[in-house]
């Protein structure tokens, strides 16, 4: 399979370990955004408060906030096949529990909330390993490739989990999507168990928690690219990715097109993201990552704001499928400027920090946005924070030159 992978732009799949990742992910990913979709519904429904969709949101990043930073460390000192299959396997777990109270009818808002701070905790741990893990599935020569079609499986599924959410919650309901993504964790699990050989580096596992904090933050000081991109990925995490935590009040607040509209607009989104996605992987030797990054992130930003502003299904579809789009060049490429810059033996802790911005920072987003549109509406909420990350990336173009000399 290695020359027609090449051939065709993706590298990443000439090696085997990498396949079987891909393919797990594609099964797993796929129950995980049906049970993002069914939990947004049914917190909508326990409660008809934006406040607590944007409350539960923050509880299930909360986890990434607190401890991603130390998980980073622990990237670096562990087996990382062995360590994900212990984070799916947990996360495994709290599917089959969410969708055990839900078929028995005990479940609350209050249920709803501490089962998902506690998937935040275990994905602060399964975040920064699983993306460190990358370059030992296919090396630095792949490496973008890898990253661009793992975010095309992630955004693929966000198009089928979706659908196929909105369809199960009209006609079987909200349960059997929680127990049909803990059954999908069977599929990575599976994965991982079977790969040879995986080149899994354990690096400083003498150091202490801080001496290892002490190297990442010497190396953020003397890295003004590294130091910028994360800071823009906060940025993005806090204002602009809220949109899809405001999702299920647009689809049955603003547009009042129910849990299937919801579906769709879910799936739109993932549309223009896998677009986004296969195009970075096919085009990964040709882009200028520097200059299409900062396009990507403005384009974002303005297109969330108009979004927040479309009155009717098929403009917010369109417009949901662009900023999508937008949104992965920006992700992918950021996440490949950071690896390529970064030391092997600082990668699971610089991939730490990355998590900690992008998922981690993300409960203050939830928080403010569910504050703002519980006030004076979702579509206010929205539209300021995409205005917010379209005016930080424009002004992180303009004032620093190796965002724009990165090719």
């Amino acid at each position: 399979m290695t020359h027609p992978a090449r051939r065709f732009g993706f590298g990443a799949f000439a090696h085997r370990n990498f396949r079987l990742f891909f393919g797990g992910q594609m099964v797993s990913l796929t129950g995980t955004w049906m049970q993002s979709v069914a939990q947004g519904w049914l917190v909508l429904e326990l409660t008809n408060s934006p406040f607590y969709v944007g409350l539960t949101s923050a509880l299930g990043s909360l986890g990434v906030l607190l401890f991603t930073l130390y998980a980073g460390v622990i990237a670096d000192r562990v087996n990382k096949r062995r360590a994900i299959i212990v984070t799916q396997s947990l996360q495994m777990v709290q599917a089959f529990a969410l969708a055990a109270l839900v078929l028995g009818g005990r479940v609350t808002v209050t249920s709803v909330m501490a089962l998902a701070a506690a998937l935040g905790v275990i994905a602060a741990f399964d975040i920064p390993i699983r993306q460190s893990f990358i370059v030992e599935l296919v090396g630095k020569d792949d490496l973008m490739n890898a990253i661009a079609l793992n975010t095309s499986v992630f955004n693929a599924t966000r198009i089928i989990g979706p659908v196929v959410a909105g369809l199960l919650i009209g006609s079987v309901g909200i349960g059997v999507c929680f127990l049909l993504n803990g059954l999908s964790y069977i599929a990575v699990i599976a994965g991982l168990l079977a790969m040879t050989n995986p080149q899994s580096a354990i690096r400083n596992p003498q150091s202490s928690t801080w001496a290892g904090f002490r190297e990442i933050v010497a190396f953020i000081n003397a890295s003004r690219l590294v130091r910028t991109l994360i800071a823009l990925t906060a940025v993005l995490s806090i204002f602009g990715f809220q949109l899809i935590t405001m999702m299920p009040v647009f689809a049955r607040d603003v547009l009042h097109v129910g849990a299937t509209g919801y579906g769709l607009l879910m799936a739109s989104l993932g549309i223009g993201a896998l677009a986004g996605a296969l195009g970075v992987a096919v085009l990964s030797r040709r882009i200028r990552k520097g200059r299409t990054m900062l396009v990507g992130g403005t384009a974002f930003g303005l297109l969330v704001a108009l979004f927040s502003q479309s009155p009717v299904l098929p403009l917010s579809l369109l417009l949901g499928a662009l900023a999508g789009l937008a949104m992965i060049v920006n992700n992918a490429l950021t996440n490949t400027m950071i690896q390529t810059a970064v030391p092997d033996g600082l990668r699971g802790r610089v991939m730490g920090l990355y998590s900690f911005v992008f998922v981690g920072m993300a409960p203050l987003g939830a928080f403010q946005a569910g504050w703002v549109a519980e006030h004076w509406g979702a579509p206010v909420a929205v539209g300021i924070g995409g205005l917010v990350c379209a005016a930080a990336v424009a002004v992180a173009g303009w004032r620093v030159a190796e965002l724009r000399r990165t090719s």
